[in-house]
Formats: C-alpha cells, structure tokens, sequence
C-alpha cells in the first residue's frame, strides 16, 4: 500500500532521514521535502553532532542505541560521508556509574581513573570527587554537510524544494492542500511536521499547540586551537556540558546549557551573534575543569531547538486521521536521535495509510 504523495516540511536532519527512510519502505510515494531556506540551513547547521549511547528512561536509550547503529551502518556503506570517530571520557560524580547516568553500560566501560589529568594548560580535577571513565564508540559528524550529501543522494527519487516557505496548510482538504511563498500549490495525500524550533508558523501553529512544547536557546563556542591526534571528547555529565576535539575545522567546541528560553528563531537567526551573558555562562561552567581554556573561549556558534515538557522526542499524529504527522522536539539532541525519529514518524505514515486504505475494502463489502 502506496503512502501517495507525502510532503514533509523541514529539510533539516530529520526531515531528510524521514523522506530517505520512507522511500526505502514505500517505493510508489511521491516524497516532496519544502524548506524555507536551503536543507540543512537551520539548527541543522549548527549542530555539533555529537552521537553515543544515552538515555534517561528505556526508552530514550532504545531510540538512542538504534540510531547509533544506523549511523555506524551509514558510514560503513558511505565511508566519504563527514564522519568522524573520536575517543571519548566520560565525568561522573564519585559512587555513580555510567549506567546510573543513562549511558550504555555495555560502552560506558573500560577503566576508572581517581581525577582528570592535572595539566594547567588543559584540564584538573575540581574540587569534589570525580570519577573519569571511558567511552568507546562515540563519533562526530559535520550535520550540515552530511543533510546536504544526504539530499544530493536522495535526488531524484526524493523532489525538494528550497526557499518555498509553506505559508498555508488546509487540513481539512482531502488531499491535504499546502500554499507556498513561490505562488505554488501543493495537494498531498499525508503531510509530515519537521520544523525544528519554527513552532510558530501560521500554516501549523495551531495544530502545533496542544504539544505544548517551547524553544530554548543553544549555544555551544569555540576554542581556537588545533586538535591533536590524541585529544578526546570530555564529557561533563553532571554540568550536561562536553568539550569536543573538531579535527575536520581545526578547533574544539564547547558545548553547555544555557537556559534561555521561549526564544525566537527568526530573531536567532537574523543575529546569530554570541552576547556576553553567552560567554559568561560558558566560561563559567569550563573554569573548575580549566581556567586557562575557559578564558579564551571568545567565539562560538548560536541556534535554538524545541524542548517537550519531559525532553523527549514528540512522533505524533496532529489529526484523527494520521494524515499530519509531527516528528521532533529532540531537545538539543536532533542529530543523535533522528534516525529513530525517522523510523517512528514513517511507521505512523504507513499505519494510517493502511488502516484509511482498510476502511475503504470495508466499506466496499458492505
């Protein structure tokens, strides 16, 4: 059973692994991807692509623990995709496992170390008791160029269109009629909601809302200094922060949680800038592990994300019928995440489309 025409509206990362993930499972869809901008031109962007094995409940770790996979198969196939493995170590308050954590306790092993190294140029050991653990099988990847491969791979069995803002969506036509900002009209038989932090555009806002779900500024800076071959990702559990060696740019990024919330996206991205409250923030939570690094954490990189209230991923249908599928709210996790977002999202596509198409045989017995 054919999903016929879907269109999915958002080309960043989830939005692209949804359209690839349902052209492998429906060969007949017509699959049409819309962008405002250019795929992988908003949070996308921006990125760090962190991927390992994490979650809180059983079922984040699931979606976690899949997706890894699909990445580990995806550049085994694809070995010119950006990318990249990187060792990693894992800071945990003293008495805490990694398993405690929400990590996989079958990576999170290896051994145990009293503290971080004492290097005043690089880390030392805070004040309370550290653990410092290994994590093996982590890896990187450059989101934004890896959407755009991803879309020139899908190209043409998957039709996008870029710079063609949906200004207006009507529900209530069957099929599912869709008003672009280039003069186009679009009628799709199932429509898929992959904003990203655009909750607030007219053509869904109001289907949007019951999800109750908010934006949070995200910003992670960078430090001016080249990798070495050794350095590894450092993650500070206890601050959700972690300091990532970026060899394919020839720096690091710090990423932390900077608690600024109900942001707009379109604010966020017409002035990208950091301010100073940003800086203050990052290089206050990098100063008990490094005086020397946080204070030359000077530049950076500034988006926004949408958060659900638990900080799960939301993969839900918007209409009785299953033809409006919502899939994201990855809280800061998008990459990490969406291939079991994808997965999920096309397995409610072809879930309505069979129970619609079961109705009509139904009805044609009666």
């Amino acid at each position: 059973m054919s999903s016929g025409t879907v269109a999915i509206a958002g080309a960043g990362i989830i939005g692209c692994l949804i359209a690839r993930e349902l052209a492998a499972t429906d060969a007949d869809a017509e699959i049409i991807v819309l962008d405002r901008d250019l795929a992988g031109s908003g949070a996308t962007r921006r990125s760090a692509g962190l991927s390992l094995v994490k979650g809180t409940t059983p079922l984040a770790r699931q979606r976690s623990a899949a997706s890894h996979r699909y990445y580990a198969d995806l550049f085994a196939a694809l070995p010119w995709l950006p990318g990249y493995p990187v060792r990693a170590k894992l800071v945990l308050k003293d008495g805490l496992s990694p398993e405690d954590a929400g990590y996989d306790a079958d990576r999170a092993t290896g051994w145990i170390a009293d503290s971080i190294a004492d290097d005043a140029d690089r880390f030392r050991s805070p004040a309370h008791g550290q653990a410092l653990w290994e994590v093996p099988g982590c890896h990187y990847a450059d989101v934004y160029a890896l959407t755009q491969a991803l879309a020139a791979l899908a190209r043409p069995r998957i039709r996008f269109l870029e710079a063609a803002k949906i200004t207006a969506m009507d529900a209530g036509d069957d099929p599912i009629t869709l008003r672009l900002s280039t003069g186009e009209t679009i009628a799709a038989d199932q429509v898929v909601l992959a904003p990203g932090p655009w909750l607030s555009e007219a053509a869904w806002r109001d289907l949007v809302a019951p999800l109750r779900l908010r934006v949070k500024k995200i910003v992670a800076m960078h430090l001016e200094r080249a990798p070495a071959p050794r350095d590894e990702l450092l993650i500070l559990d206890q601050e959700d922060a972690f300091l990532l060696p970026l060899a394919h740019r020839g720096q690091w990024l710090f990423s932390y949680t900077r608690l600024d919330w109900d942001v707009d996206p379109d604010s966020i991205a017409a002035a990208p800038g950091l301010t100073r409250e940003d800086v203050e923030e990052a290089r206050a939570c990098l100063r008990p592990y490094s005086p020397a690094l946080a204070a030359e954490l000077r530049s950076g990189r500034v988006c926004c994300d949408a958060y659900s209230e638990n900080h799960e991923p939301v993969i839900r249908a918007l209409d009785p019928g299953g033809r409006i599928v919502f899939a994201g709210a990855a809280s800061g996790s998008g990459y990490r995440l969406a291939p079991a977002i994808a997965r999920e999202a096309v397995s409610l596509l072809r879930q309505a489309t069979n129970d619609s198409q079961g109705a009509t045989d139904d009805h044609q017995h009666v």
